[in-house]
């Protein structure tokens, strides 16, 4: 995916603190906002909130004040490397690690892994999940494709931009999706912490797996 500055990352109107409100339980989500499709993650959580008729707050993280009070975060596409630099120059990259839930997608299935291949020499992940993943596994950006796949939550289509692999997953790890006998989603659920990765772009698709991390959340929360 084409990198784009921290500071022009498109926002929709009013999405410091957009909320859904229902009844019960409210919980907070924050979109790391540097790069990537921050809009798409943000509206396809508020579409995820409405369809689950749940209370919900999302807000774009770009500094350290913005972690406070979250229950899940979203770590969208974008360039890995770009992600760790932004986030060690922010002083977020330490305090990243101990929020109980995230979602990564592309990159950000990237940085959550214990081990990435392929990744540059000062490039450093979170180190939070059980998993291996292959940086740029499938090409480049104009190697970029789409497919109809299926996944433990249901049929959808789905969009592979600069995608990794997912090469090796631990066994707390639960395979949720597989494409052409390559592991494309999975989750890790294991001591009050929560962690699902994801090789595509939901966000530009589907808000199933959104929905998924929002029940998740709760649960933990």
């Amino acid at each position: 995916m084409r990198w784009q500055d921290w500071k022009s990352a498109r926002l929709p109107p009013n999405t410091r603190s957009a909320e859904f409100k229902t009844v019960n339980k409210k919980i907070q989500i924050g979109v790391l906002a540097f790069q990537g499709d921050v809009a798409e993650h943000i509206e396809a959580v508020k579409n995820a909130a409405v369809k689950l008729r749940r209370n919900v707050s999302v807000v774009p993280v770009r500094e350290q004040r913005d972690l406070t009070g979250l229950n899940g975060l979203i770590i969208p596409g974008g360039e890995s490397t770009t992600f760790y630099k932004l986030c060690q120059r922010e002083g977020i990259f330490g305090e990243i690690k101990k929020i109980k839930n995230i979602l990564g997608t592309c990159a950000g299935a990237i940085m959550l892994s214990k081990n990435a291949q392929n990744k540059t020499k000062d490039q450093v992940t979170l180190q939070l999940m059980d998993v291996e993943v292959a940086r740029n596994a499938y090409g480049r950006q104009n190697d970029s494709f789409e497919a109809d796949i299926s996944t433990t939550l249901g049929a959808m289509h789905a969009m592979f931009i600069r995608a990794p692999k997912i090469t090796r997953t631990g066994k707390n790890v639960r395979v949720l999706a597989e494409h052409e006998g390559e592991i494309i989603a999975c989750e890790e659920d294991s001591k009050g912490k929560y962690y699902l990765a994801l090789a595509f772009h939901p966000e530009l698709t589907t808000t199933l797996f959104h929905e998924h991390f929002l029940h998740k959340v709760f649960a933990n929360s």
